[in-house]
C-alpha cells in the first residue's frame, strides 16, 4: 500500500465503470468499499481486494463515516429509453438517491465528491465540439437527471464547502481485464456488434444513412473505460492537492475529441474480430443527434488528463476480449 493510501467509498462498483474505477483505485494502493444494490451491477464485477456492502445510496448513511477521504458515485439507472418510459424510477434512484448521499457525505464530514455525469446533460448540440458552457437541454429523463444532481452538486459545494467535479461521459467503451461492457438490455453500439461477431445476434442495425457526416451515420467519441478511470483517480488527486478546493464544483467534458462513425465502429470490429458483420439499414430514431463529439480541454487543462488510448481498434480490441472471456465463462 502507498504511504499515501486514502479511503474511498465507491457507489455502484459493480457496475461497468465504477468497477474499472475501483480496480484503479486499488491498483494505486487505496481502500476501497464498493457500495452496489446489484440492481444493475454484478457481485463478481466487485475487483478482488476491495471491501462490498450490497445496499442502495439511499441508505448510504448506515456505512459512510468519517474515515473515508471521499466518494466516487456510479449508483445511477443509464437506460434512456426506460427513463423515458418509467421516469418517477430515474428522478427517486438517481436524484433522490443522491440527495440521500450528499446528506450522509455531510453528516460524515466527508468532503470529497467525483461524479458520474453524462453528455446527456447537453441534448441535441448547438456547435461541437461540444464544451462545458454549451447549453444543458437534455432530451430524456436520464439526462435530467443526471443535469439536476451536477445542479444539487453545485449547491452543496457552495454552502456547505464539498469539493466536487463531476465528470461528463461521452460513448464509453473497451474492457479493463475481465472487467467489461455487460448491460441488460444492452444498447451501446460496440457491444452489440461484437455480438454480432460472436454469433449471438444476427445482424447490426444502422439506424440512419443520410446523416450530414462523410459516410451518412451518426458519428460519436468513443473513450476507453481505463482513461476515464484514470481521469477519476486525477480528480481525487486535485481535490486533494487544493487544486479543486472546498466550495468548488468542477465540471469535465472526458472525450477522445475525435468521432468515429457507426459504419466505421462495424468495420474496425470486422478487422479486429476477423468475422463478417451483416447490417441492416434502418430508419433513423428521433432525438439521435449526427454528431457528438467533446471538447475536453478543460480536463487537460485542471486535471491534466489526457487519454493514452485514443486508437478506436485498440478499444474493440479489449473489449472483444471481454467479451470472448465472458463467452468462456471467464467473467
Amino acid at each position: 500500500m502507498t504511504t499515501n493510501a486514502k479511503r474511498y467509498l465507491v457507489t455502484g462498483g459493480a457496475g461497468y465503470v465504477g468497477s474499472v474505477v475501483a480496480a484503479h483505485l486499488l491498483e494505486r494502493g487505496h481502500r476501497v468499499t464498493v457500495l452496489d444494490d446489484l440492481s444493475t451491477g454484478f457481485a463478481e464485477g466487485v475487483p478482488d481486494g476491495a471491501e462490498f456492502v450490497e445496499g442502495r445510496i439511499q441508505d448510504a448513511a448506515k456505512w459512510l463515516d468519517a474515515s473515508y477521504d471521499g466518494v466516487l458515485h456510479f449508483a445511477a439507472f443509464s437506460q434512456v429509453g426506460e427513463s423515458v418510459a418509467k421516469p418517477e424510477k430515474y428522478w427517486d434512484n438517481n436524484v433522490g438517491g443522491t440527495m440521500a448521499l450528499l446528506a450522509a457525505m455531510r453528516d460524515a464530514g466527508v468532503r470529497r465528491l467525483v461524479f458520474s455525469s453524462t453528455a446527456a446533460t447537453y441534448g441535441e448540440p448547438e456547435t461541437v465540439p461540444i464544451t462545458e458552457s454549451a447549453p444543458t437541454s437534455p432530451t430524456s429523463p436520464y439526462g435530467a437527471s443526471k443535469l439536476a444532481v451536477d445542479h444539487m452538486i453545485g449547491g452543496e459545494c457552495a454552502a456547505h464547502g464539498l469539493a466536487a467535479v463531476s465528470l461528463r461521459y461521452f460513448n464509453v467503451a473497451g474492457a479493463h481485464g475481465s472487467l467489461g461492457e455487460r448491460h441488460h438490455p444492452e444498447s451501446h453500439l460496440i457491444p452489440l456488434v461484437l455480438q454480432v461477431a460472436l454469433g449471438e445476434r444476427e445482424a447490426i442495425s444502422v439506424y440512419g444513412e443520410d446523416y450530414p457526416t462523410p459516410d451518412g451515420t451518426c458519428v460519436r467519441d468513443y473513450i476507453h473505460v481505463a482513461d476515464l478511470a484514470e481521469a477519476h483517480l486525477l480528480a481525487l488527486d486535485a481535490m486533494t492537492a487544493g487544486s479543486v478546493p472546498a466550495g468548488e464544483h468542477l465540471v469535465c467534458n472526458l472525450g477522445n475529441g475525435n468521432g468515429f462513425s457507426v459504419r466505421e465502429v462495424v468495420e474496425t470490429v470486422r478487422e479486429v474480430t476477423g468475422h463478417p458483420v451483416p447490417e441492416i439499414t434502418a430508419a433513423r430514431r428521433p432525438g439521435d443527434p449526427a454528431v457528438l463529439v467533446a471538447a475536453a480541454d478543460t480536463a487537460r487543462e485542471r486535471l491534466g488528463w489526457t487519454p493514452s488510448r485514443p486508437d478506436l481498434a485498440a478499444v474493440v480490441a479489449d473489449a472483444w476480449a471481454f467479451a470472448r472471456l465472458r463467452r468462456e465463462g471467464g467473467a
